[in-house]
Formats: C-alpha cells, structure tokens, sequence
C-alpha cells in the first residue's frame, strides 16, 4: 500500500509542477522515479518516454501509466495516471472559472510569456540529456541529424519519423541476428 502512496504522490508532485507538456516533465521525472525512488532506470525512462510519444494520449499520462504497471500492475498505472492528470483537472478548473476576467491584464500575458520562457529551457535540457544517454555512435548521430532535418526542415509529423526509426531499429537488430 505504501508504494501506491508514493506512487500517487510522485505523480501528483509532476502534475502539479510540469507547465508546458510531457517534454518539460523529464526533469522532475528524471528525479523522482529515478534518482529519488529508484523505480525505473534512465533507459527504462527514455524507453517509456519513446513509447508514450507513440501511442495516443498525454505523454505525461502515458508515462505515469508504464511507470505505476511497472511497479504494481494494473493497480499501479490507476493511481499513477489519476495523481498526474488531478492537478491539472483542479488547476483547470479554477483558471478557467477567474482567466476570462484577467486575461487582458499586461501582468498576466507577461506572466504567460515568462513561463514559456522557462519551459522552453526545461526542453532544451531534457533534450540534452536525452541526446546524452540515448544516442550512441555514428550510426545514431547520423539518425538524429535526419530526424531533425525530417521534422524541422521538411515540417514532417514526428509520429512518421518515430515509426521509421522503429522500423529501422527492427531491422538492423534482424540483420545483426542473422549476421552471426
């Protein structure tokens, strides 16, 4: 029972403090599920992060789903998806009730604008560690160079690059089985 606590926790604690999408929870999910808990490994983080850009739905829910399954079933990615979407059900909620009457207010666009900012650092440093620990050698460097082109010069869907990398990855894994 314990572990459900903490799972709840955790994930409302992401919830509550990711502003700006899935991207920008990498590094609180970095440091709750793998350096303070030591639930899953970074790997296993790039690898459900990876899955959950694929499948539908929120990253941050989809995330939270694998991690909680992972650790206590079916059970476990209930209370880990009900944490991380409970904050923004209760924020949603009390913004939209008070947003319309404020939201010409200079301070609150430049309030907005300032969280972009920040948001868009967050990403810049998950990406960084995301390069860091999932790109290895020429051959991956030469697939992150084409899936940056793919999806920034020629404005193709990420969802079209991700499934062409899987494809790619399944098959030079078959040919290096057959290989030996």
């Amino acid at each position: 029972m314990r572990i459900l606590l903490d799972l709840f926790v955790s994930f409302f604690k992401i919830g509550l403090f990711t502003f700006g999408g899935g991207y920008a929870m990498l590094p609180m999910l970095q440091r709750e599920i793998v350096d303070q808990h030591h639930w899953v490994t970074e790997e296993d983080v790039l690898d459900y992060y990876a899955i959950s850009q694929c499948t539908p739905g929120v990253i941050a829910v989809n995330t939270a789903t694998f991690v909680g399954t992972k650790l206590k079933g079916a059970l476990g990615g209930a209370v880990s998806t009900l944490a991380v979407v409970t904050p923004s059900l209760i924020i949603i909620t009390v913004i939209s009730t008070i947003l319309k009457s404020f939201s010409s207010y200079a301070v609150v666009q430049h309030a907005f604008a300032g969280i972009r900012v920040a948001v868009a650092a967050l990403v810049v440093v998950s990406v960084a560690k995301l390069y860091r620990k999932g790109v290895k050698g020429a051959l991956g460097n030469g697939i992150f160079a084409a899936s940056l082109l793919l999806v920034f010069l020629l404005n193709l869907s990420p969802v079209w690059v991700v499934a062409a990398c899987l494809i790619l990855g399944v098959a030079l894994a078959w040919k290096e089985m057959h290989r030996t």
